[in-house]
């Protein structure tokens, strides 16, 4: 555990201070796109951050290679290797169109070629835990399919959440750490080896998400980008992939007792199914839900818009950095909640507390719907949105008109000779003083 810490804290460290240097680089080479209409912040950022985030998974990997307790993982296992060499590719893809804003599908090549380099290495899902049927090997062609997709999925479904400051990075954070959870327990608790490849994943990918975190936390002076989102969507899948495909279900000794007993052994061996889909729950049914709403309206799947989550979070009346909570809130719930009940399936306090997290949930959820009102005794000292009515404003000492009537009275203007701005002695000075006031396009 201690090396895990160590290797976690060097990332986060290495990430920490790239970032800085990174945004310095994005700003001079002009990698500061104007402000599009689905955008909810109000100046032009710089963007590049995945270059710090890929800086930390180096130096990561590059700690745990020296390590006595991981360096284990680099022997015995190519999935390190892999993992590198798919997460350099979709960097280079996401740098280029964090850069040059490259097509869509071009993209999507990209993630398929990055998913199809580490499946070659030998990070591929090789079996299957089916419930009721057992463990099912895979042929090669399914296995690849199976991995590709999966790799493209979440890349896809973490890029998607990334429209608020700080929401993908602590999303797949809560992620990782859940994971990290779970993949331990396996590797510690069963003694199974296969396994430690995955908890290094995911100890690196908290490094990661917790070294950029402080830069891009509203108001943000740096975004991931798609080099950032699309990194760390792949290391999230790569974990999954290497705990579902790599450990052996009959290894963690699920047949004993009688049936309830291992029905409720097998627990752990389904949750490599569920873990990876509860993680990605959230953004999984934003994405489900923007391909339907954009094909609905005759639109491409990949047209931006702004009807994800957080946006209608946004629309309901919660603040930016409510907003990214409440996803945080349910992203932990899904995914702690998921591995707290496979460790112990049997207590129903588990599934309690779950029921009263989530109620807790919606009622932050439909927190602007019930807005509190101060009695009107109470209203001067209390923020304007609670007041039942709105205040009266204290009145000018003269009206704007008065300016005018009062500036004639001290200027007079000649006929026919133009006075100051675009008065004349032929009509009275126009009630706008700055054309933007009258609609002008100034």
């Amino acid at each position: 555990m201690r090396e895990y810490l160590l290797t976690l804290c060097v990332t986060a460290a290495v990430t920490y201070l790239l970032t800085g240097p990174v945004r310095k680089f994005a700003i001079a080479t002009g990698a500061m796109p104007e402000i599009r209409a689905r955008d909810v912040h109000r100046e032009p950022t710089p963007r590049l951050g995945g270059i710090a985030m890929f800086g930390g998974l180096c130096a990561g990997l590059l700690v745990a290679d020296h390590l006595a307790g991981l360096s284990s993982v680099f022997e015995l296992s190519n999935e390190p290797r892999a993992l590198l060499s798919g997460a350099g590719l979709i960097w280079l893809i996401g740098v280029l169109d964090d850069k040059f804003e490259i097509d869509a599908l071009i993209k999507l090549g990209g993630q398929m070629i990055a998913a199809g380099v580490m499946v070659v290495q030998g990070l591929t899902i090789l079996w299957l835990p089916i419930p009721g049927i057992g463990t099912v090997s895979l042929t090669q062609w399914q296995g690849t399919l199976l991995t590709v997709a999966l790799v493209v999925i979440t890349i896809n479904a973490v890029n998607f959440v990334d429209g608020l400051d700080g929401l993908a990075g602590g999303m797949v954070c809560i992620a990782a750490a859940a994971f990290f959870m779970y993949s331990y327990r396996i590797w510690y608790g069963y003694g199974i080896e296969a396994a430690a490849p995955a908890t290094l994943f995911a100890a690196i990918l908290m490094g990661m998400c917790l070294g950029f975190l402080p830069h891009n936390m509203h108001p943000a002076r740096i975004f991931m980008g798609d080099s950032g989102s699309m990194l760390i969507g792949l290391v999230l899948a790569a974990a999954a992939i290497s705990v579902t495909g790599q450990v052996d279900p009959d290894a963690m000794g699920i047949f004993v007792g009688g049936e309830r007993a291992a029905t409720q052994a097998m627990l752990p061996v389904f949750i490599p199914l569920l873990l990876p889909l509860t993680i990605i729950a959230i953004p999984m049914a934003d994405l489900v839900l923007a391909i339907v709403r954009r094909t609905w309206k005759g639109q491409s799947p990949f047209a931006a818009d702004r009807g994800h989550l957080h946006h209608r979070l946004l629309e309901i009346g919660h603040s930016h950095s409510r907003a990214v909570l409440i996803m945080y809130f349910w992203s932990a719930l899904l995914s702690f909640g998921t591995v707290a009940y496979s460790v112990n399936s049997a207590s129903m306090w588990i599934v309690l507390l779950i029921v009263a997290l989530s109620a807790v949930g919606l009622v932050l959820l439909l927190l602007p719907r019930f807005t509190p009102r101060a009695p009107r005794w109470a209203e001067s000292f209390v923020p304007p949105r609670y007041r039942r009515r709105v205040m009266p404003q204290p009145a000018l000492p003269y009206e704007e008109e008065d300016v005018d009537e009062v500036a004639e009275e001290r200027v007079p203007v000649a006929a026919g000779v133009s006075g100051v701005n675009g008065a004349t002695a032929i009509g009275p000075r126009s009630r706008f003083h700055d054309r933007r006031k009258a609609g002008s396009a100034r």
